[in-house]
């Protein structure tokens, strides 16, 4: 079979349909690629994994195993596994919480070469993922190999992350052979070739420039024009520290003598209000007198995740009106835009910030791959408000928008509860974050002043061995 022969027959089978979708991203696209349907069709995907087989001779790095991405490429990559007679490996979604707990199921040795294999590819998000749970078991993985590059910017996403992508056809391929056909008129092409055009994923910066300077936070203070971040970095800049406290405990006088201890060493604390047994308003207001004695900005952990006119209530009423008090607040986009809409109509008046959930660091989130490309988007359409991001890693480079990053400490684990720690020197020095939240390396330890020195000692060492 031919490409041409392949590309009608999944249109045949509705692996390939026109309209309106929203895709997972959130985005609204006049093409939709589902290739699920292809496991209904043995012989068609027998087809498809002898092309993507014939793709996988073009690699340049060698591969002892093959990987699908879950799922859909699962039962490709099988097929390949079996016809070719190489070994295969299964990634599951997140470790299994019995038996062996692993992530990555198959025989390997560490420092194995794997090829990845994916049906579709949009921004490579997936790819990424699949390739992050192999290099945690000390697999090495170089190229991908792919049944359709929807050409909204895989190739370049990837290729930022040392990943060749090799696909077997490309969208704009596909509508010229399905036009050719009469499959599709001209208007429906026009609007495939303008959705692709108008919705191209960008790598953290441009492959083929130099690494662009590292600027000091007094530096990204002043490019800043909202009020919030021009002041979070002088501050950070000024007190020589990037450290934020997660201040989790239960009692208004507890949250008071951490902070009275530790406020010299802080750029930020971090509350979570709704925890507090015995709040008053006049917790608020000491809140704010410590604040502004140690000058640190108070950030209110609420991770807002409603419809728009609820967060707004949230937001400014109640027992808490946390918008009166934080600088700062954050908010997951799972709800789409209208959170982010609603919690403007609040912070916006009063200079206040948001910060999106685009990453967490418990095990097993979901926090991953197009979710977190499309809160990238949603921020950066609404930068008079959101201000950064709670990542695991810089996620753009953007200078006027911060990278907090929680789950620190000393030393690298996680706890009883899959929270997963990451040492200071990763989350900044590697990751290239710009903020450490840490809580119970502070808030638990013997010494609480000798911790947060510690952190901050190591947080801003880190930030200083990027400097030129």
């Amino acid at each position: 079979m031919d490409l041409e022969k392949l590309i009608l027959e999944l249109f045949a089978v509705e692996g390939i349909k026109f309209g309106n979708y929203t895709l997972k991203s959130g985005i609204e696209a006049p093409v939709y690629v589902d290739l699920r349907v292809v496991i209904s069709y043995p012989k068609l995907m027998v087809e498809v994994s002898n092309f993507l087989w014939e793709a996988a001779k073009k690699a340049k790095g060698s591969f002892k195993t093959i990987c699908g991405v879950p799922y859909t490429a699962l039962p490709l990559a099988t097929c390949i596994s079996v016809k070719e007679n190489i070994p295969m490996l299964i990634r599951r979604k997140e470790a299994k919480g019995y038996g062996t707990k692993k992530l990555i199921e198959g025989i390997f040795n560490e420092g194995d070469g794997c090829l990845i294999i994916e049906d579709v590819c949009t921004s490579g998000s997936s790819v990424l993922d699949t390739v992050q749970a192999l290099n945690s078991v000390g697999i090495a993985v170089t190229d991908a190999v792919v049944l359709l590059d929807r050409e909204q910017g895989a190739v370049d996403m990837l290729k930022y992350e040392n990943i060749t992508l090799h696909s077997i056809c490309k969208l704009s391929h596909v509508i010229e052979v399905l036009e050719k056909h009469g499959k599709i008129d001209s208007d429906m092409v026009s609007k495939v070739k303008t959705f692709i055009t108008e919705n191209r994923f960008k790598p953290p910066s441009s492959i083929d420039q130099l690494p662009k300077k590292v600027l000091t936070y007094g530096e990204r203070s002043e490019l800043c024009t909202h009020p919030v971040t021009k002041e979070l970095f002088k501050i950070m800049h000024e007190k020589e520290t990037n450290l934020v406290v997660s201040a989790d405990l239960k009692t208004t006088k507890e949250v008071l003598q951490v902070l009275k201890k530790i406020g010299p060493h802080i750029c930020m604390a971090k509350t979570h209000i709704d925890i507090i047994e015995d709040y008053n308003p006049e917790f608020v207001t000491q809140l704010c007198e410590i604040a502004k004695k140690h000058n640190f900005l108070l950030f209110e952990d609420r991770k807002f995740a409603d419809i728009g006119n609820t967060v707004k209530l949230q937001y400014s009423s109640g027992l808490y009106r946390i918008s009166d008090w934080a600088h700062v607040i954050n908010a997951h986009s799972v709800p789409g835009e209208g959170v982010v809409k609603g919690l403007k109509e609040v912070g916006l008046v009063k200079d206040r910030a948001c910060l999106l959930i685009a990453e967490m660091s418990s095990l097993g989130n979901l926090a991953t791959g197009d979710y977190t490309v499309a809160t990238i988007k949603m921020a950066e359409e609404n930068k008079d408000f959101v201000v950064g991001f709670i990542s695991q890693k810089k996620l753009c480079d953007d200078p006027t928008l911060v990278h907090m990053t929680p789950g620190v400490k000393l030393e690298c684990g996680k706890d009883s509860l899959g929270q997963q720690y990451l040492t200071p020197d990763e989350v900044i020095g590697r990751r290239g974050s710009d903020i450490i939240i840490v809580g119970r390396g502070i808030v638990q330890a013997h010494d609480i002043v000798k911790a947060a020195k510690a952190y901050q000692q190591a947080g801003y060492l880190a930030y200083q061995q990027l400097l030129p």
